[in-house]
């Protein structure tokens, strides 16, 4: 038989694998987090992204270890785990978990062992909003707002510290955790008036909608 016969039905028998002179293995295909967080309660995902939040910064106020991921449909979700994992932003991640809310805050449930860090990583750049337009649709997602003070500093630790912000499309609560390692001196500092910028996770406390740096180079004013 000719060599190009022998070829071809190797061709035909490689129907079923990885295809004929590919030896590639096929990676899976996950859904994009924009889909899966339209999901039910209670629907097991997997989910692949980049850190957003890193691990236990808003352990104060959430209670768990957890972080956030993104990926480039550009949505995200926060990521509850009752362990500190060994990884920061940017950080390729794997993660499978149960869709569930917290206070109203869509969030995955998982375990240690069904969090994989992956090779690569990639610096997630924010979403420029208004203040007043931070909602359901920018929920769980790395987001960057400024606006002038319309209310100073206020003290509910040991979960945080707010204030608010208004660039002229609403007002807007800054939530700061305590454990994002901010100095309560330099949040008391800031005066009514004072324009600042601040990029964190777009997050939700049952009606309230509010934006959570992640770590004091978070929060500049300008």
């Amino acid at each position: 038989m000719p060599r190009r016969s022998n070829l071809v039905l190797l061709c035909v028998l490689a129907v079923a694998g990885t295809g004929c002179g590919d030896n590639e293995p096929q990676q899976p295909q996950f859904p994009p987090i924009s889909q899966v967080r339209a999901s039910a309660d209670g629907v097991t995902e997997t989910i692949e992204g980049f850190v957003t939040v890193q691990p236990g910064a808003f352990v104060s106020a959430l209670g768990d270890e957890g972080f956030a991921l993104q990926d480039s449909s550009g949505s995200g979700i926060y990521v509850k785990v009752t362990q500190k994992l060994d990884f920061g932003l940017g950080a390729k991640v794997r993660v499978t978990g149960t869709l569930a809310n917290q206070n109203k805050l869509r969030i995955l449930e998982s375990e240690p062992a069904s969090v994989q860090k992956l090779e690569g990583t990639q610096q997630v750049s924010p979403k420029v909003v208004g203040t007043g337009t931070v909602n359901e649709s920018v929920e769980g997602s790395l987001i960057k707002v400024s606006g002038n003070i319309t209310q100073t500093f206020q003290d509910d630790s040991p979960y945080g510290y707010k204030l608010y912000i208004n660039d002229g499309s609403g007002e807007l609560q800054v939530f700061v955790h305590v454990s994002a390692g901010f100095s309560k001196d330099a949040l008391t500092s800031l005066v009514a008036g004072q324009r600042i910028t601040v990029t964190g996770l777009a997050a939700q406390y049952e009606d309230i909608y509010e934006v959570a740096p992640r770590q004091p180079s978070d929060l500049t004013t300008n």
